[in-house]
């Protein structure tokens, strides 16, 4: 990936942002002494232009706790990247730094990426799967996940970790039990 949208992908993976949330982030949105991303808005591609509109539920508006490991390249990636004022766009076009990044870049360094990768199969939506697969493998409860992701409700927190997680071990699986069979009755 080329540099400047290198930190878009760390993002995805370990914030599990989505990609409207992503493209529409300022400055202002990143505050780095409290190690917080505030998810206010959502950029959406229509007719051949962004709107902008709140993210897609009421609990996608949300305060994201950035991982420690990953401010170095934020403050880079701020400092190269990104205009001065509070409204400056953290992902702008490549050619005008006032206009929302459009995904054909996006894609177009994507697909090379993951080319290179051997993993032609991995959609830029699978970042986000990660992103909620390491917050579950570190301990994250189900009501954590929720608010990370930006989910109201568990089934849609619990979708992207399923199928993804590692074998578990069989004592961890019977305490678990109760509350997954909780979750699958309920109704939303």
């Amino acid at each position: 990936m080329p540099e400047r949208l290198r930190l878009m992908v760390t993002l995805a993976s370990w914030c599990a942002l989505r990609f409207g949330e992503t493209v529409e982030l300022r400055r202002g949105d990143i505050d780095l002494s409290a190690e917080v991303i505030r998810v206010r808005r959502a950029a959406v591609r229509t007719k051949g232009a962004f709107s902008i509109t709140t993210p897609k539920s009421d609990a996608g508006v949300r305060d994201v706790a950035i991982p420690p490991h990953i401010i170095p390249s934020i403050e880079v990636h701020l400092a190269k990247y990104v205009g001065g004022k509070r409204d400056s766009l953290v992902f702008s076009a490549f050619d005008n730094a006032d206009a929302h990044l459009q995904p054909s870049t996006l894609y177009r360094h994507w697909y090379k990426a993951r080319h290179a990768a051997g993993r032609d199969d991995l959609r830029w939506h699978d970042l986000r799967h990660s992103g909620a697969v390491l917050a579950a493998a570190t301990g994250a409860s189900l009501a954590e996940l929720m608010a990370r992701l930006g989910h109201s409700t568990p089934q849609a927190a619990m979708r992207p970790t399923a199928h993804r997680r590692p074998p578990r071990h069989p004592h961890t699986m019977a305490r678990d039990a109760p509350c997954r069979n909780n979750i699958r009755s309920t109704k939303p």
